[in-house]
């Protein structure tokens, strides 16, 4: 499964084990200034929109949903180390509202969280999952968001890392992410040439595939573009953007293959948080805005 997860990121906690860039472990104390600690955008209920969740999904009031919390912003660890936050998990909550229920977020590995919507373990996937041709057909995917891949290094680039020349160098990813078979094929690229490999390090989480470059194991990381400005923001001046955000695509809800009317409903309810405005303060509130959609689709 790929993502533009990314997904998956990185993002804090003070003292937890996830995210934040693991900061902590490079000796970085976590701002609690977190741009989620305000009052969250809540929508209301629409009692059209609630009519169309299936009987299976509404039963019990709630949406189990699958994600993996180490994506920050978009999905990560608050600072008591259990409550996940982050723009996609506003987003998400908004949408249940829409539809009359509460969002239940459930950490869970990356890789494993398409084939737990399809096994009934969640009934959404919201991790920052980037909308692919091979996801389109192991699942539904609601489109919401758009972005693309930035890469990140140490300030100043000291290792000289180019995104046309990346030969040689040690490169930082997130294991299932869309950013891995990019990589794989710049370095393919090297080898063709007669050029040395890149190395590639594939990580579990964001967060310690940044704090690699961080402490200088690694010389460069690729993640999606509000995960790389978030981890070069929470960096305090260890961290710089190298070159622009290339290769924009939609971000997906994961519904299961066998669920489309409800697919439709979290398609329509997201449709309706962006005619009442509640979708662009949710997103601007994260000052993730120039990503923002305005006709949500179903495996666009």
């Amino acid at each position: 499964m790929f993502s533009n997860g990314g997904r998956r990121s990185a993002l804090g906690l003070a003292g937890a084990a996830l995210l934040t860039f693991s900061l902590a472990a490079c000796g970085e104390k976590e701002s609690v200034d977190q741009p989620g600690a305000g009052p969250t955008v809540t929508a209301g209920a629409d009692a059209a929109l609630a009519a169309k969740v299936p009987d299976s999904i509404k039963s019990d009031g709630k949406i189990i949903v699958g994600t993996d919390s180490t994506y920050a912003p978009a999905e990560f660890l608050d600072t008591d180390g259990k409550t996940v936050i982050g723009f996609d998990v506003e987003l998400f909550a908004a949408v249940a509202a829409k539809l009359g229920l509460k969002a239940e977020f459930v950490s869970a590995n990356f890789g494993d969280i398409i084939t737990g919507v399809n096994t009934s373990k969640y009934e959404v996937g919201v991790s920052s999952f980037t909308i692919n041709d091979e996801r389109k057909t192991q699942a539904n995917m609601v489109s919401y968001y758009q972005v693309g891949t930035q890469w990140v290094t140490k300030k100043g680039n000291p290792a000289g890392v180019t995104l046309d020349n990346a030969c040689g160098k040690k490169i930082a990813v997130q294991k299932d992410t869309v950013q891995v078979p990019d990589v794989e094929a710049r370095s393919k690229k090297c080898t063709d040439a007669g050029k040395p490999a890149i190395t590639i390090e594939q990580f579990p989480g964001q967060d310690a595939a940044t704090a690699a470059v961080i402490s200088g194991k690694d010389d460069a990381m690729l993640a999606d573009y509000p995960v790389g400005v978030y981890a070069v923001t929470k960096s305090e001046g260890q961290l710089e953007l190298l070159d622009k955000m290339y290769e924009a695509a939609p971000y997906g809800y994961v519904v299961a293959k066998d669920q489309a009317a409800f697919a439709e409903a979290v398609r329509d309810a997201t449709k309706a948080l962006i005619v009442d405005g509640s979708y662009q303060k949710i997103l601007d509130k994260w000052k993730v805005g120039d990503g923002a959609i305005t006709d949500p689709a179903i495996n666009p």
